[in-house]
């Protein structure tokens, strides 16, 4: 349990120090499927305005590619993923 403090502690230390993104970068959707209207509202958007979705690991990376350069994601970004997945 005390590893997991830790490594927990770590993880929200690192999160504080990484740099800002674009305001005009999409959040995350903690749907992986979607259907209906909000399905042909998805495919209408172009995908770098898309909002990132867990598990479509290519529009991810043409997101982030294109608003933060590198291919590899922050840790401060994993951990931001998880918690918006989680609620």
């Amino acid at each position: 349990m005390k590893k997991w403090a830790i490594a927990l502690s770590i993880l929200a230390s690192m999160s504080c120090f990484s740099s800002s993104v674009a305001a005009d970068e999409p959040g995350w959707s903690g749907r992986v499927i979607v259907f209906g209207q909000e399905r042909a509202q998805v495919q209408a958007t172009p995908i770098v305005h898309r909002a990132y979705r867990p598990m479509h690991f290519y529009g991810n990376t043409v997101r982030r590619r294109y608003y933060r350069g590198p291919t590899l994601p922050r840790p401060a970004a994993t951990v931001q993923a998880a918690t918006e997945v989680a609620e």
